[in-house]
């Protein structure tokens, strides 16, 4: 059995002693780091609940100035609300397929941490997350901060299981099956987009247009 089995689970049998020891001189078993990282990205999840929440009340605020303004005939402050409103779906939409990968990715390490697949499984999700990070740096620069320190964590534990196993992985596969989750988050993000948002009035959609 290689090493990055034997330390899967903490063994009852060691003393109290040797725990110590061993709490001091090694990292903590593979479920466990998993499991920590799972509840890291539960916490994320909730952050962009709260970023998201905002951005629709800024966006449904920014709707009803629009249209008020295509009513009133007002084509300057029409066309500044609907580019406004374009750059918040944007953004929203980047949330929301965020939030969707992370729950791909969640459902992916509890499937390892309940099966110890840990190389096959683990290598597309530390993809993921390193790509959610750069899409949401400049809209919640705070997740995106903390994303990027899990992903690192996750980089460190396939390189552990990799190297301390006889299991091979692609690096090249390993993207595909990134990609995928990645591209499963971006459908779902846009009809849930459809379903959230208003279609904003049409003298707006122009500028709109030009804007996106």
């Amino acid at each position: 059995m290689s090493n990055a089995f034997k330390t899967w689970e903490r063994k009852n049998s060691k003393s109290t002693f040797s725990k110590i020891v061993d709490t001091v001189k090694k990292a903590p078993p593979l479920r466990e780091q998993i499991s920590y990282t799972v509840y890291r990205l539960k916490l994320q999840q909730r952050r962009l609940d709260q970023a998201y929440e905002r951005m629709q009340s800024h966006y449904d605020r920014l709707f009803r100035k629009c249209t008020n303004a295509v009513l009133a005939k007002d084509s300057a402050r029409s066309s500044i609300y609907a580019n406004e409103c374009a750059e918040i779906r944007k953004m929203c939409q980047t949330i929301i397929r965020s939030q969707y990968a992370i729950e791909q990715v969640m459902l992916r390490l509890q499937t390892v941490e309940e099966f110890g697949d840990i190389v096959v499984e683990m290598s597309p999700v530390a993809g993921v997350i390193s790509s959610i990070k750069s899409h949401l740096a400049g809209i919640v620069p705070e997740v995106s901060y903390k994303l990027g320190e899990i992903g690192d964590n996750l980089n460190d534990l396939v390189m552990e299981a990799g190297g301390a196993s006889s299991v091979s992985w692609s690096i090249s596969s390993s993207g595909e099956e990134s990609e995928k989750i990645l591209a499963d988050a971006n459908m779902i993000a846009e009809q849930k987009m459809k379903e959230k948002f208003p279609t904003l009035p049409e003298t707006t959609l122009p500028s709109l247009e030009k804007s996106s």
